[in-house]
């Protein structure tokens, strides 16, 4: 196997972002706005993720479509985990966030134990590929809870909330480029936070006035994001300018 996950530019962040906003808007939407409920979009949602999860996983290199397709299945589960914990068990989100705070400090622990590595420009076995999408799923879960337990519960807002995970994204990266930070460190501190900085801008953009929201609806917003997504994913499939170093066709491969 290849690495299969993308070199990091400004391109993953910015589909990162609009992937978590994404999965916030779209779980919302699927729950109220179709009907299907929180148990029946848990479960539709579920069974798409372990069917584009096996497609990933049986590609032996990083293919965009592949990749981030994962990525906004994995977003919507894991706002849907925070929100059947929190909404049918009744858990606070204090709970919450501490139980994805341990279950994601575990998986870095066995991670780390049996690969010696947390590096995403190692993922290229089948092992450390499903450390690296159990991982993520806990980030999204566990910025999701995170995200709610500082802009709802906290009584901040949406706005300030996104403006508080904005700069502390904005510290870390200072912190990289100052030799603070390890790059594996900062790269999954950043991760994490763009999950509630996503949940923030998507709840700000389609939550009521009323609600310290700006109304604009889950549908919209939803389908614009989709579009700048696909429009960003079939760039950088033509490109391949975020292609592993390893990858046949990538620009450093093949220079």
């Amino acid at each position: 196997m290849l690495n299969k996950v993308p070199y990091v530019t400004v391109f993953f962040w910015i589909i990162k972002i609009l992937a978590t906003t994404v999965g916030e808007t779209g779980a919302d939407f699927l729950n109220v706005r179709l009907g299907l409920g929180l148990n029946g979009t848990s479960v539709v949602m579920t069974v798409l993720l372990v069917a584009v999860l096996a497609i990933q996983m049986r590609s032996d290199r990083y293919v965009p479509w592949k990749y981030w397709l994962v990525v906004v299945f994995l977003s919507v589960v894991g706002t849907l985990l925070t929100d059947t914990l929190t909404d049918e068990l009744g858990l606070s989100l204090y709970i919450s966030t501490a139980a994805f705070t341990i279950a994601l400090i575990a998986t870095f622990f066995v991670w780390y134990r049996r690969e010696h590595t947390l590096s995403i420009h190692e993922i290229d076995s089948p092992t450390r590929e499903a450390f690296y999408w159990a991982a993520i799923l806990f980030t999204f879960a566990l910025g999701t809870a995170g995200g709610d337990l500082v802009s709802e519960t906290s009584g901040l807002g949406y706005l300030t909330a996104a403006l508080i995970f904005g700069g502390s994204i904005a510290a870390i990266t200072v912190g990289y480029y100052a030799g603070l930070l390890g790059p594996v460190l900062a790269f999954w501190l950043a991760y994490i936070l763009t999950r509630p900085l996503g949940a923030s801008i998507g709840d700000l953009l389609t939550q009521a006035k009323t609600d310290g929201g700006l109304g604009l609806g889950t549908m919209p917003v939803s389908g614009v994001f989709l579009v700048v997504i696909v429009g960003l994913v079939t760039y950088l499939s033509i490109t391949k300018v975020d292609a592993p170093a390893d990858a046949p066709d990538s620009p450093s491969a093949s220079a």
